[in-house]
């Protein structure tokens, strides 16, 4: 049975729809974590190392895909809950025109100057002759990376969720069957990986690019449009916690290799690379649950329906604390297995992860509330209360105790840092939630 935006929604019902964005989120993180995999075992740890040093640069100027993806898909929901479908398509093509062309330009900027760019981050040597391979080769990409993002959540206020899954899925398995091809059989190293990265993009945004633009069944289609300053700066203040997530988020890892280096040398990137993999999954589930709400939320604030808004809220809240609890069980119980996958034949590197990983995963208990917090105020289209939790749980809170912690506790108390960043970012969170329950009256 079809579900709509306009349906109240139970546990099944909103655990169904949210699925497929779940799903889709986790198989975009799949990318790197394939990569990953294929580089440590049939590369070695210092081209693995290098991946590892530059994606977080890469993920960072690519946000303009979460930022529209997100803030305008939050927009268009309001709007659609208002009644005015011509305005959301019109709104829904405009933001797809907009953010190609400054993925374009980025996508340029990036390629043209990596070099000076990493070697200001740190990067020297062998690793950094990788990473500048890598690197280009995904800026040549980004363009295509931007707008398949930018769809996984437009196919959500689309009405058209599990046509977005299966077009993620299509794409990562594209990424699989590139990485085992081109790195697993011909050896191509770093080529290898970002060539089937980037062609596991172009199938994820060319096929959504031809669906929007013929006639479908869905509620958005790609049309001619004319600019509005007013809702492309709304869009973006909307999507300002998505850009302050993924720019705080890459320049935390920066810092955290940078301080690994010095602490671990090559072996503490590798193991921090490692926990990121696993990372990227696991979070990719909260971020996944949190856009698949966000156009439901945003429809039923739009259309000023509050008993709605309260239960999506509530149960919300019910799903993502369940979620943070299988999180932190699965990442115990799955440690060994996980880095046994990765980094098998090097004894040290392999130690050094299994003993960061334990103390990292303790943060999976606290990062689903922040990161629907951050969605939720997204949806009711306060960009900056959003922007704030985000900005608190991704850079401020970590930052400083990534830079604190080591001076009291020693070297290896930097794997606690996101543990510590969770615990305040999430009392920050409450701290808004309380704040603004009689403005939204969820």
């Amino acid at each position: 049975m079809e579900i709509h935006l306009s349906d109240h929604f139970d546990y099944k019902k909103l655990l169904r729809f949210t699925f497929p964005s779940i799903v889709g989120m986790v198989f975009t993180s799949v990318y790197s974590v394939i990569d990953g995999y294929f580089i440590s075992n049939y590369a070695g740890k210092i081209p693995f190392a290098a991946i590892n040093f530059i994606y977080p640069l890469i993920q960072m100027l690519s946000c303009i895909g979460f930022v529209f993806g997100t803030g305008g898909n939050a927009l268009i929901s309001k709007i659609m809950g208002e009644g005015h479908h011509e305005k959301a398509n019109s709104l829904f093509s405009l933001f797809v025109y907009t953010s190609s062309a400054i993925a374009l330009v980025i996508s340029v900027i990036g390629f043209l100057f990596l070099r000076p760019i990493a070697v200001f981050m740190g990067g020297s040597g062998e690793m950094l002759e990788y990473a500048i391979i890598y690197g280009r080769i995904l800026f040549a990409g980004l363009t295509t990376f931007v707008l398949q993002v930018e769809f996984q959540s437009f196919f959500i206020a689309a009405g058209k969720p599990k046509l977005g899954l299966y077009i993620t899925l299509a794409a990562g398995i594209t990424n699989i069957i590139g990485d085992f091809l081109l790195v697993g059989i011909l050896r191509m190293g770093i080529v290898g990986a970002a060539t089937a990265t980037v062609s596991a993009q172009v199938v994820g945004s060319i096929i959504p690019l031809f669906y929007f633009t013929r006639k479908n069944d869905s509620l958005l289609h790609l049309q001619g449009t004319q600019f509005d300053g007013p809702s492309i700066f709304k869009a973006l203040t909307n999507g300002a916690s998505e850009l302050m997530s993924n720019i705080s988020a890459s320049l935390i890892a920066m810092l955290y290799n940078s301080q690994l280096l010095k602490f671990y040398g090559d072996d503490g990137v590798a193991a921090y690379g490692t926990i990121m993999y696993v990372s990227f999954i696991f979070i990719a589930i909260y971020f996944g649950y949190s856009s698949g709400t966000a156009p439901l939320i945003s429809y039923h604030y739009g259309a000023q329906n509050r008993e709605e808004l309260k239960n999506l809220y509530h149960k919300s809240l019910v799903i993502t604390l369940i979620m943070s609890l299988m999180m932190f069980t699965l990442s115990h119980v799955l440690a060994p297995f996980i880095v046994n996958f990765y980094v098998s034949y090097d004894q040290g590197l392999h130690d050094l992860t299994l003993m960061a990983f334990r103390r990292y995963a303790f943060s999976y208990l606290f990062a689903g509330f922040s990161i629907f917090g951050s969605a939720f105020f997204t949806a009711l289209n306060n960009g900056l209360i959003s922007a704030i939790i985000s900005f608190s749980r991704t850079l401020f809170y970590q930052s400083i105790a990534v830079m604190v912690l080591p001076m009291i506790f020693g070297v290896d108390a930097i794997w606690f840092a996101t543990l510590v960043s969770g615990i305040f970012s999430s009392l920050t969170t409450f701290f808004f939630i309380r704040k603004y329950r009689s403005v939204y009256q969820y």
